[in-house]
């Protein structure tokens, strides 16, 4: 009877599971199709990197603009331009501009499809908590990594539930490391300049331009 009771029990929490996956994928879903349903997105975000063990804490703040297949990220003093062919990498710090072709084939490539729909494959999905923060309802989403060899142990994705946007994103690495980034502002379908996302030399006469291909 106890093995009978212990199977029922496991039966219970695998079709609960299954019924909390579905429920995540849905939700993940629908912040899909959001997504690709704006023209373009401007967000600013608080980023945060936390690892008590060896001490670190970094707080910074940043912003990405995309649009398509193109995007200009800042983030720590350092600006990434994406123009759909190229990267532009610019270090006022170093005065240095790094040039190279996006490798379609890099997981660790970053394009704005990846940065708000890394979730959809490599991941087993589960139903989270729910938090009400200043009177908005986020619905967390955890991602567990399919691959052994992923650094990282999970992901906490929190929506929100009424503009189906993303608010924040917890990474937990296998080495105690925590980041954290949680979205301030998130604008759609802005007036975007022309050459918004165009590198212009002219702008960095004195940099050591770094071709890398």
């Amino acid at each position: 009877m106890k093995t009978l009771a212990s199977i029922t029990l496991f039966l219970f929490i695998s079709l609960t599971l299954h019924a909390q996956d579905k429920k995540a994928k849905d939700l993940l879903d629908q912040v899909t199709a959001k997504v690709k349903s704006y023209d373009n997105i401007v967000i600013d975000f608080k980023y945060a990197l936390n690892n008590s063990k060896e001490n670190i804490n970094q707080e910074s703040k940043g912003n990405v603009t995309m649009k398509g297949n193109m995007y200009v990220l800042n983030l720590m003093g350092v600006t990434k331009i994406f123009d759909g062919k190229k990267i532009y990498t610019i270090n006022p710090e170093d005065e240095e501009v790094s040039i190279s072709k996006l490798n379609e084939k890099d997981d660790n490539a970053i394009t704005p499809s990846k940065m708000l729909t890394f979730y959809n494959s490599g991941y087993k999905c589960t139903w989270d908590i729910n938090q009400n923060v200043k009177g908005r309802q986020i619905q967390y989403v955890k991602l567990v990594p399919t691959s052994a060899k992923d650094q990282r142990k999970e992901i906490l994705l929190g929506i929100d539930t009424q503009t189906k946007n993303i608010y924040n994103l917890i990474e937990m690495g296998k080495n105690g490391t925590k980041t954290t980034l949680t979205v301030n502002s998130f604008k759609i379908n802005q007036p975007l300049s022309k050459n918004q996302f165009t590198f212009e030399a002219s702008k960095y006469p004195k940099y050591y331009i770094n071709k890398l291909d």
